[in-house]
């Protein structure tokens, strides 16, 4: 078993991330405070994640993290793979169109690249792979994936990144729709934490 610290800290200055893995840990009972990157701007510039797969990239990040603040440290690599792309865009999710962290540039490009596509093709999961390295250095990996299809035009202003074109398997209603709450039980990353979560309480 290995207790959560008071402070861990998250290899991003995503801070839907950072909202979005508080609100699964506290739903878990864990009272942990999530920090980002951004809270140690002087210590660590971004990662560069040029492995070949999410778990490569999540390992980066999150040991990078507690290599340079000797602290608890989780990260995750996530991505949208589309069966008609081969499962593309894959790890390159955040910067499909060119341009890291341009979401509606990421979407539109997967929305134009899929216009042909008949809806009964339009099949893909999203999958994350969370990293946690303890504060001694032992490291604990997860994976979750959300399968489900891919609409034709943006619906819902909540979620981020390919949530407004992605509606789970049995739902009607985009993950940018979804409560946070069903989102987290559904999601790819809500399904990697409650694994780590789960695997860490022994």
């Amino acid at each position: 078993m290995t207790a959560w610290p008071p402070q861990v800290v998250l290899a991003t200055r995503n801070l839907k991330k950072q909202k979005e893995l508080q609100r699964i840990l506290s739903s878990h009972g864990i009272d942990t405070v999530v920090q980002t990157l951004a809270d140690y701007p002087d210590y660590i510039d971004d990662v560069v994640e040029d492995a070949a797969d999410f778990e490569g990239n999540a390992l980066l990040k999150a040991r990078a993290v507690h290599r340079a603040l000797g602290v608890a440290a989780i990260a995750d690599d996530s991505g949208l793979c589309v069966d008609a792309l081969n499962g593309m865009p894959g790890i390159l999710s955040a910067r499909w169109a060119g341009r890291h962290g341009d979401d509606t540039a990421n979407l539109q490009l997967v929305l134009n690249q899929c216009k042909d596509i008949p809806a009964e093709r339009r099949g893909a999961q999203f999958v994350a792979v969370v990293v946690y390295v303890a504060h001694d250095g032992r490291e604990f990996t997860t994976r979750g994936e959300m399968r489900g299809h891919l609409i034709d035009a943006p619906r819902g202003d909540r979620g981020f990144g390919y949530d407004p074109i992605f509606v789970a398997d049995g739902e009607t209603a985009t993950n940018a729709e979804l409560t946070p709450e069903r989102k987290d039980e559904l999601s790819h990353r809500g399904k990697a934490l409650a694994h780590l979560i789960s695997l860490l309480a022994g």
